[in-house]
């Protein structure tokens, strides 16, 4: 029994002289780093002539196989046999922090953590920190090494190994400096979805963040978190031979003025946390690490954090909309539906004008909208020739348009057209979310990449794009054909961790395009979305056709969540999402199949109460006003049919 004690626990032993037996010594080195609920172990393996590794263990069984740990930088190369020369005892990790934006108000972290000290053969040092959590693990490198002052990265030897019959939901990288105007990347593209682990991605760009697995019963979603703008953004690499998965970095392209590709700093290297979110799908989909992991927030005035919805020319009728009395129109839209803002897109200055801009944030404020305004991040990184440009790049520039339209009555901006995820591409997005924050302006970043839990740091970060939203199918009918397996991702991947600006939903026609999804589908996308501004894509006259008690819906609908679960679904297929604000529950549902689904919903979070539904009426596609409404009777289960590409909202008192 005590043999066995010291084998579990892999402890160092020491001989004492004179005596006859070991005594057993505690080496936090060499054991396992335990989730509070002891189901998750994370163990780091050094053996000589080896590449340091570590590896994941959920309720005793592998969901990791020993993966790689280590950075080569100019100087120092800290991967491959490294040798672990010390390993504190742990601490325990306890934080509670609120969000305006996002899956739940008010948050609990709590984690174990323990540091590993490593070194190489030239005996330069550093420090790798894990955490574990209840649902994942979180590790990041620390790289002091005094004969460094200077830390250059050359590449991040991270790696992730799956077991051979693991299974992928990944999205693939577009390549940079392609696609219209040269705008790639901007994390747009659809999701390769159930593919074998080790599935080269289609671009050699590689595949971006979360990326999410799935091996046997346990579903693991990898991303990162901690992102300061010293370090460049990761994405895992294009091959992943074996089902190992490695770290990838930027294409030279996406360097900012030809400069800052990876991380270059002075002094200390803190890398972002490495999060792997895992447990049942339920867990992984409930999780809060992209923002547990995040740093605290600055100070900004809370008055001014005004999570919302928005009201957008832009989507069904682009450029031409542009013009003043369209914009009062949907002022007036705004104002009609209780809705907070309404977005003022491409060449507003020149079509518009910053004199009639504040004629129109003036009548917007007699009717409690407020105004977002478009502009163009970009110097010479693309072709794009949308204004406002140019006038962002310094922090000087910054100020001063800043002041300026805040001086006009404005509330927040929309900031287009990135270049990528160099390091310099992430300071200057810091840069921006701090000089919005300093003159008190609200931000959506569009043409982006993903926000990696920066709206917990600035919650002046209202949403960002980085996805293939709703602008994509009015281009083409191909990705309107697309969309609801599209969709059906979100919730499980780009919408996971982060707000995300979709700009859905839409009842009526959309220009060129024939619709594939049901008015049901739609709505469910309101409530199915996280986005801390929601710019709804209807016009005016598509609302219009809908009935009273969908308007109505849309404007008492909570403008942030209390909370939110995971209640059935399945990536790709079918997704039902719960979010609660005060003590009502709001369930939405959708179905990406071409066949009915029937569910059995366990709603026991929400009360035994009855519930409202609204759904699909008789004719699901092609008709504004196929709705339709109904009581659920009183109990803690609901059984409700989704049609092919439909979907629901169920509304529910505690």
């Amino acid at each position: 029994m005590v043999k066995n004690f010291i084998s579990a626990l892999a402890v160092g032993v020491i001989a004492t002289p004179g005596a006859m037996a070991l005594s057993p010594v505690y080496d936090p080195a060499k054991m396992p780093l335990s989730s509070p609920d002891s189901r998750i172990q994370v163990s780091v393996h050094a053996t000589p002539g080896e590449p340091l590794s570590y590896s994941v263990r959920r309720d005793g069984k592998p969901v990791l196989l020993p993966s790689e740990l280590g950075l080569q930088m100019q100087g120092a190369d800290l991967s491959g046999a490294l040798a672990v020369v010390g390993a504190n005892s742990g601490k325990t990790v306890a934080s509670r922090y609120r969000m305006a934006v996002g899956k739940k108000r008010d948050i609990s972290y709590r984690a174990n953590e323990r540091t590993w000290t490593v070194q190489n053969a030239q005996n330069q040092k550093m420090d790798i920190v894990f955490r574990v959590s209840n649902d994942g693990v979180a590790f990041r490198y620390v790289v002091a090494e005094p004969s460094l002052p200077r830390k250059q990265l050359i590449q991040e030897r991270t790696t992730f190994a799956f077991p051979g019959t693991a299974r992928a939901w990944l999205q693939p990288m577009s390549v940079a400096q392609t696609g219209w105007e040269r705008t790639n990347p901007s994390y747009e593209e659809h999701y390769k979805m159930d593919i074998a682990v080790g599935t080269a991605s289609p671009s050699p760009a590689g595949w971006v963040f979360p990326a999410l697995f799935k091996t046997d019963e346990t579903w693991l979603a990898l991303s990162e978190a901690g992102m300061d703008g010293t370090y460049q953004a990761s994405r895992l690499a294009p091959e992943s031979k074996n089902g190992v998965y490695s770290i990838g970095n930027p294409m030279p392209a996406e360097a900012y003025g030809g400069k800052g590709l990876l991380a270059d700093v002075e002094g200390t290297l803190t890398t972002p946390w490495r999060l792997i979110a895992l447990g049942s799908l339920a867990t992984v989909t409930d999780s809060t690490l992209g923002t547990d992991l995040a740093a605290p927030a600055i100070r900004f005035d809370e008055k001014l954090v005004k999570p919302g919805h928005a009201s957008w020319s832009w989507a069904l009728l682009k450029d031409d909309s542009i013009v003043y009395d369209v914009q009062k129109k949907f002022i007036d839209y705004a104002a009609d539906m209780k809705w907070d803002y309404t977005l003022i897109d491409v060449n507003w200055d020149t079509r518009i004008g910053y004199d009639k801009i504040r004629e129109l944030a003036e009548y917007g404020a007699r009717k409690d909208v407020g105004l977002i305004l478009w502009y163009n991040s970009s110097g010479p990184w693309n072709g794009t020739k949308y204004t406002p440009k140019d006038k962002l790049l310094t922090r000087e520039q910054r100020t001063a348009e800043f002041k300026r339209i805040r001086d006009l009555g404005v509330k927040g901006v929309k900031i287009d057209f990135f270049n990528g995820d160099s390091q310099a591409m992430m300071a200057y997005y810091v840069d921006i979310l701090n000089d919005a924050a300093a003159a008190g302006l609200l931000v959506n970043f569009h043409g982006s990449t993903i926000p990696r839990g920066w709206h917990r740091t600035w919650p002046n970060l209202m949403t960002m794009e980085s996805v293939k939203g709703f602008e994509f199918t009015s281009f083409e009918q191909k990705d309107e054909d697309a969309m609801p397996t599209h969709v059906a991702m979100l919730p499980f991947t780009r919408n996971l961790f982060d707000p995300m600006d979709f700009t859905p939903m839409v009842f009526g026609d959309i220009p060129n395009i024939k619709r594939t999804t049901s008015n049901g589908f739609e709505l469910a996308t309101s409530v199915l979305m996280l986005s801390g501004i929601q710019h709804f894509a209807e016009r005016p006259e598509g609302m219009a056709t809908a009935p009273a008690y969908v308007k109505d819906f849309l404007r008492e609908l909570p403008r942030s969540w209390d909370d939110s679960r995971y209640v059935d679904g399945y990536p790709g297929q079918y997704a039902v999402i719960a979010r609660r604000a005060g003590d009502t529950w709001y369930i939405a549902g959708i179905n990406a199949t071409e066949s009915d689904k029937t569910l059995t919903l366990d709603l026991s979070f929400a009360g035994s109460g009855a519930a409202q539904i609204i759904a699909d009426g008789e004719a699901v596609t092609g008709n504004p006003a196929s709705f339709s409404q109904r009581s659920i009777a009183a109990g803690t289960k609901a059984v409700v049919t989704i049609k092919p590409r439909g979907g629901f909202v169920i509304t529910k008192k505690q």
